[in-house]
């Protein structure tokens, strides 16, 4: 098996800290394809910044996946899921964002979860995300760092004892079930934590590996009709070579008739 991993922002520390988690959490014989955006800001915190991530997200998924190319999965490595759900439209392998994976993961471990966040800002965009995926009913609370960050690659590091005492208040306080480290700059910190939070604690970043490993596994087929069949063939004008000729393999292949049942 083969997953592209990608980080939306442009941080390569944060691309480091994504890679050394997945390939901690990866099983044996899943090969990783890690990737950088190409364009776009150090870290995302806004609905505007996701805007810009998700076309940089589109065209690494459009570069490998073009023609036919051997990607078996793509994990968008970015809390927020930044271009989520409409890239799941552009290619007919799996594509699974960390933070999807990440509240499914939390919602069969707990009633309610909680999400620790690296900023304030960032807040009002992950309630829309626990929204969107039909958990906000389940979302005991958002609790974040309220300070500047001296550079993004070293949240952890600068902020361990405060993401650890958000993650109890979290428990204490607000009821949460499980804790969600939320964002690729705390990938990694779950296991560093580990018993000192007295709840399950999810890793964005872990889930989106593991979740993508098993949807790719239960092979159960592309999309060919429904609100993820791929945008109908039309004109267009002023795309890359890459996305355009992933969009057009997306478009032949969702003319192929779906196999027969006796074929199964």
């Amino acid at each position: 098996m083969k997953l592209l991993v990608i980080n939306p922002n442009i941080s390569d520390d944060v691309t480091a800290l994504i890679e050394a988690e997945a390939l901690r959490s990866a099983s044996p014989g899943t090969e990783l394809v890690v990737r950088t955006a190409g364009y776009g800001v150090e870290y995302i915190e806004t609905r505007f910044e996701s805007l810009i991530a998700a076309g940089a997200v589109a065209e690494i998924i459009a570069e490998h996946t073009r023609d036919g190319a051997s990607i078996d999965g793509v994990v968008v490595a970015a809390f927020g899921d930044p271009g989520m759900p409409a890239l799941k439209e552009l290619t007919d392998v799996p594509v699974i964002g960390i933070t999807e994976a990440a509240l499914c993961a939390a919602a069969l471990q707990g009633h309610r979860f909680s999400i620790i966040a690296i900023s304030d800002r960032i807040r009002p965009w992950y309630q829309d995300c626990a929204e969107r995926f039909g958990l906000g009913g389940r979302l005991a609370s958002i609790r974040s760092i309220n300070e500047a960050l001296n550079g993004i690659g070293s949240v952890q590091e600068d902020f361990k004892e405060t993401l650890l005492a958000l993650s109890r208040q979290a428990v204490i306080q607000d009821g949460a079930d499980v804790v969600i480290l939320a964002g690729a700059p705390l990938a990694g910190l779950a296991r560093e934590l580990a018993g000192q939070i007295p709840v399950p604690v999810v890793d964005g970043i872990s889930a989106g590996i593991r979740m993508a490993e098993a949807v790719v596994g239960l092979d159960s087929g592309p999309h060919r009709a429904g609100a993820f069949a791929p945008p109908p063939a039309k004109t267009r004008k002023g795309l890359s070579e890459n996305l355009d000729a992933a969009l057009t393999t997306a478009q032949r292949t969702a003319q192929l008739p779906a196999p027969s049942a006796a074929a199964n």
